[in-house]
């Protein structure tokens, strides 16, 4: 009922003048903080511009708080997240914190308490922004891959025999549920019709080696396509998409794919758009709680300086706000990030950009509808 009854409010607010969304943030570690706080910047100078206000609700979750109190995700700050209108998070991985700990304890855990079934990640190469393909632009990098996220490698199925032994064994289940793979083909069929204008959608697996899982995709892919006439089908091996990713990503509209062949095609995807410093994306549950990151990691080493790139937190916020129905307010954004990475940065690294991380976000803003 609690989440019903935010639901109605945040679609009673949607364009309105006197929208107020509530936005659990979560700067995390390392240079989290320094990047959210960009990101914050802003969505508050849009919100200025298209009548609506985000209530910021900070979380201390990461790091800092684990090695202080041994919690990652306390069930009480779990509670109050399911309330909110989305999550907005920097980054978390810490140092001195074992990996797999915060990882595990805070992201995963949040994208299944939450059900966060959808990963979405565009692929996007914006003016001026260097990739690695010789000859490629903006032209021919514009793709955005649906991602399961809560089944799959992931799903924590499996277990050790004899471990520690010379004959130890370790098993590793892959979960494909019909439920879920037919939510996240959904999904990303709708998203191809309403949001692509190509409307072409690529099932990305592995059917001649995984005859199990894959073949559940296949056939749910191909079940689900016939309700879809105006949208185009196709379907590539995982190991072709990544060479097709190099060699012509201008073949892509959307592709999707299972949690794991996600999780590396995207970083692939990344890459190609001119790295982290400019990935964004969305761990979404349409009909609850999403949550919206930069992909780069917590970057420890450049923390504190002022020098970390924070244009991939400002179009996390970004995708959050089309999320929430403020449309016009999020191609604003976008458009703004496009004219800096144009005209003035001299390249997305950190401390290479030729401004600081407070500059970047001040060039964002100062750019905000202006054609």
């Amino acid at each position: 009922m609690a989440s019903q009854a935010r639901q109605k409010k945040q679609t009673a607010g949607r364009g309105s003048s006197r929208a107020t969304y509530q936005i659990a943030v979560i700067p995390g570690d390392g240079t989290g903080p320094e990047v959210i706080r960009e990101g914050k910047k802003v969505l508050e100078a849009l919100g200025k511009r298209h009548g609506f206000s985000c209530a910021w609700r900070p979380y201390d979750l990461g790091g800092e708080r684990y090695l202080k109190t041994k919690e990652t995700l306390p069930p009480t700050v779990l509670k109050e997240l399911r309330e909110v209108d989305a999550i907005y998070l920097g980054a978390i991985g810490h140092p001195d914190v074992k990996p797999g700990i915060l990882e595990q304890g805070i992201l995963l855990s949040l994208r299944f308490q939450l059900d966060q079934y959808i990963n979405l990640r565009p692929v996007k190469l914006y003016p001026g922004v260097w990739t690695p393909l010789r000859d490629k632009g903006p032209e021919h990098i514009d793709f955005v891959v649906v991602r399961e996220n809560t089944e799959g490698l992931y799903a924590g199925t499996g277990g050790f025999l004899r471990k520690g032994t010379p004959e130890e064994v370790a098993i590793q289940t892959s979960v494909n549920t019909r439920h879920g793979v037919e939510r996240c083909i959904r999904f990303a069929f709708e998203y191809t019709k309403r949001h692509r204008s190509r409307k072409k959608l690529t099932l990305c697996g592995k059917t001649n080696v995984l005859t199990f899982a894959h073949d559940l995709w296949n056939r749910v892919f191909q079940e689900v396509g016939e309700e879809y006439p105006g949208v185009e089908t196709d379907y590539a091996h995982v190991d072709a998409t990544t060479m097709w990713m190099v060699k012509n990503p201008e073949w892509f509209d959307v592709i999707v794919t299972d949690n794991m062949f996600g999780d590396i095609i995207t970083d692939l995807g990344a890459m190609i758009q001119g790295g982290m410093g400019i990935a964004a994306g969305g761990n979404l549950n349409p009909e609850g709680v999403s949550m919206f990151e930069p992909i780069g990691g917590s970057a420890p080493k450049y923390t504190g300086k002022d020098v970390i790139n924070p244009l991939a937190a400002i179009c996390a916020g970004g995708m959050m706000l089309d999320h929430l129905g403020q449309t016009e307010a999020a191609q604003e954004l976008e458009k703004a990030v496009m004219q800096v990475t144009a005209t003035k940065m001299k390249s997305l690294a950190a401390g290479k950009m030729g401004y600081s991380t407070s500059q970047v976000g001040d060039l964002v803003v100062s750019f905000l509808g202006k054609k």
